[in-house]
């Protein structure tokens, strides 16, 4: 496992991260949990990613336990949450300083944790002064209670905006983005974020690189009946799938297995491996509904000589969706 600095800050990150969206408390137990955790660290990812409305907390309870009972050193591994979805009540929701502390001291008593290594705002809160938000998250820092804060799927303006809030009232800005950033899904990262990275240094914890499974190329035939486009909650992926982008974007997954095929790689590892070439990514966070999907996805490590420039320029040929203004890096 190699390691990247998380943007300008000093805190190292495996390239590959574990998290828990969709299958902690729906798709994997307390006891899978705790084996593809310990797989996961054993293969020396150090960072494993949550938040309060994964399973309405559930998925950062089963994460504490195992935790707990794995008894790593506090000093060996990162855990994040995220703070948006706490529940149905105007005070159980969005970014206010009391949803943004009481979701804080919600997520360290489910993950049995004294301290979260990184907080998110888990989306921006059009109700909420940006400098509200910038205070409670310097505040929790200031208490020791968090390490860094940073934001997910937020635009660039509104992260120009909480580092310009931080540098007037003297508090501290945020860290890191968490975006959604795969073949399919690029504008944030290469695009919208550019003069963030190095303007403010930011760094980026990506999620979906697979885009949601379609880059496995399983869909390419049919949705297998195992698949989360089936889960409770989840239709939305089953319509993403059927629509006629989604069709489109499967035949596009066509042609890119056959360039995988034809450089000996399965198709899921060329798209994460795409995503590590871009060295504005800190970590390509991982999720899996089972050990051997996950000690999969991390053997991808072994071919990273196989994206070659050349490689990298036919995936960029099939893909034609490039954002456009300042190169990818």
């Amino acid at each position: 496992m190699q390691y990247r600095r998380l943007g300008k800050s000093g805190l190292q990150v495996s390239e590959f991260s574990f998290g828990s969206w969709v299958t902690f408390g729906k798709q994997v137990d307390q006891s899978d949990a705790k084996t593809m955790m310990t797989a996961a660290y054993d293969a020396g990812i150090n960072f494993f990613d949550n938040a309060e409305g994964y399973e309405a907390g559930n998925s950062e309870t089963l994460m504490g336990q195992a935790l707990t009972d794995l008894g790593w050193s506090r000093d060996s591994y990162i855990v994040s949450s995220k703070v948006f979805w706490g529940g149905a009540k105007p005070t159980q929701r969005g970014l206010s300083r009391k949803h943004v502390m009481d979701a804080a001291h919600a997520a360290l008593r489910r993950l049995q944790v004294d301290y979260l290594d990184l907080y998110f705002c888990h989306r921006p809160d059009v109700d909420t002064p940006i400098v509200e938000t910038v205070r409670a998250m310097h505040d929790l820092i200031q208490q020791g209670k968090v390490l860094y804060w940073g934001t997910s799927e937020w635009s660039a303006q509104q992260i120009t905006e909480a580092h310009a809030a931080a540098r007037e009232w003297h508090l501290t800005p945020p860290t890191m983005e968490q975006p959604q950033y795969n073949l399919f899904e690029r504008d944030k990262v290469e695009g919208d974020y550019t003069p963030l990275y190095d303007t403010f240094g930011l760094g980026t914890t990506i999620w979906s690189p697979l885009a949601s499974g379609i880059l496995t190329g399983k869909y390419n035939t049919g949705i297998p009946n195992d698949s989360r486009v089936n889960l409770p909650g989840y239709e939305w992926l089953r319509d993403m799938v059927q629509s006629e982008d989604g069709q489109a974007r499967l035949e596009k997954v066509k042609d890119l297995a056959k360039l995988a095929d034809e450089i000996g790689l399965p198709i899921h590892h060329m798209a994460l491996l795409w995503c590590l070439s871009n060295p504005r990514v800190s970590t390509v966070i991982l999720g899996a509904s089972r050990l051997s999907q996950l000690q999969d996805n991390l053997k991808a490590r072994d071919a990273k000589d196989k994206l070659t420039p050349e490689v990298l320029a036919r995936i960029e040929k099939i893909m034609d969706n490039k954002p456009a203004g300042p190169q990818r890096f």
